[in-house]
C-alpha cells in the first residue's frame, strides 16, 4: 500500500517539473534566438517480489514479478532547430542560417569569459579613443569576436578562441568611414566618405560543437561550454558546415506553441491522475483500518 503513495508522489513531483519546462518555454515564446526544452521520464527501479525461473524439460519457465517504485526525471533536452528569421531591416542585426554560434566575450585582458549565442541583436558600442566602435550584442554587452583582417580562405578550424575584438574604425587610410556591411560569410567590408569601399575588413568568428544539447544556459541568451557539450571548434560564417550569416534579420524562438499546449494537458493530466492514486490508497487505507471497529 505505501509503495503506491510514494510512486505517486514521485509522479506528482516530477510532472510539475514537466510543467516548469513548458511554463518557460512559452514565457521565451518571443525570445530572439531562444531554444526550447523538454522534459523526459524515466522508471525508478522496481522491486521484485519473485525472479524468473527458466523452462524445463516438462514446464514452462515463468517471468519476474515486479512492481515499480515510480518515476524520476530523465533529461531535459535543449531544442536546437532552426527557429523562423525575421526581417528587421537593421544592419547590425545579424541571423544564423544553419548550425553555429557567435562568439562574444567581455573582453578582460587575462582570463576573459567567452560565450555563445544565437541572439545578433548588435549594436554599435561607445566610440573608444581613437573613435574606433566596437561591435557588441545589445542586450549583454559582450564584444563581438573575430579576426582583423580575414583569415585566408583555405584556413582550417581552429580550437582557439579569437581575442580580437570585430571594431568598425572612425577612418581608414585617413578617409573617414561612413557605414558597412556585413555578408553571407560574416566578412565586413567598410563603406567610406569618398565613395570608395574597403573589402574584407574583418570577419566574424562562428563557433560550432560537436553536441549542441550539451552547452550549459547562462541567461541573457548566452551559451557556455559544459562537460558535454565537447569542445568549440572556430572558424568563419559559410565554413565547413556552419551556417550564413543573415544580415537585417534575427532568429525568433523555436517554440511551437502547439508542442506546448499539448505538453502542458500531459502534464496537468499526469498530475491529476498522480493526485488521484493518492486519493484512491488513502481510502483504501481508511477502510483497512476501519476494519478494526
Amino acid at each position: 500500500m505505501m509503495r503506491s503513495f510514494f510512486s505517486a508522489i514521485s509522479g506528482l513531483t516530477n510532472h510539475q517539473t514537466m510543467m516548469d519546462v513548458v511554463g518557460n518555454n512559452i514565457a521565451n515564446v518571443n525570445t530572439t534566438g531562444f531554444k526550447s526544452s523538454r522534459a523526459t521520464f524515466q522508471d525508478v527501479i522496481s522491486q521484485t517480489l519473485s525472479s524468473a525461473s527458466a523452462p524445463g524439460a516438462t514446464i514452462a519457465g515463468t517471468d519476474p514479478r515486479q512492481v515499480g517504485l515510480g518515476v524520476k526525471l530523465g533529461t531535459i533536452d535543449t531544442i536546437t532547430t532552426q527557429g523562423n528569421l525575421q526581417s528587421t531591416g537593421r544592419p547590425t542585426d545579424l541571423a544564423l542560417q544553419g548550425e553555429g554560434y557567435l562568439v562574444l566575450s567581455d573582453g578582460a585582458t587575462t582570463n576573459p569569459v567567452v560565450s555563445y549565442t544565437r541572439d545578433g541583436n548588435l549594436e554599435l558600442g561607445v566610440p573608444t579613443s581613437n573613435g574606433d566602435r566596437p561591435l557588441v550584442q545589445s542586450a549583454s554587452g559582450l564584444h563581438i569576436k573575430g579576426w582583423v583582417p580575414p583569415q585566408a580562405a583555405s584556413t582550417a578550424d581552429s580550437s582557439t578562441a579569437p581575442t580580437t575584438d570585430v571594431t568598425i574604425p572612425a577612418t581608414q587610410n585617413g578617409v573617414a568611414v561612413t557605414g558597412f556591411r556585413i555578408d553571407a560569410s560574416g566578412i565586413v567590408s567598410l563603406n567610406l566618405a569618398d565613395g570608395t569601399t574597403t573589402a574584407n575588413y574583418a570577419q566574424l568568428a562562428v563557433a560550432t560543437f560537436p553536441n549542441t544539447g550539451g552547452l550549459q544556459r547562462m541567461g541573457n541568451n548566452l551559451f557556455g561550454v559544459s562537460g558535454n557539450s565537447g569542445a568549440p571548434s572556430y572558424n568563419g560564417a559559410n565554413i565547413n558546415g556552419r551556417g550564413q550569416v543573415q544580415t537585417g534579420f534575427l532568429e525568433t524562438s523555436n517554440v511551437d506553441l502547439a508542442t506546448q499546449f499539448t505538453s502542458m494537458i500531459m502534464a496537468q493530466r499526469g498530475f491529476q491522475a498522480n493526485s488521484r492514486v493518492i486519493t484512491a490508497a488513502d481510502e483504501i487505507l481508511q477502510d483497512l483500518i476501519n476494519l478494526k471497529r
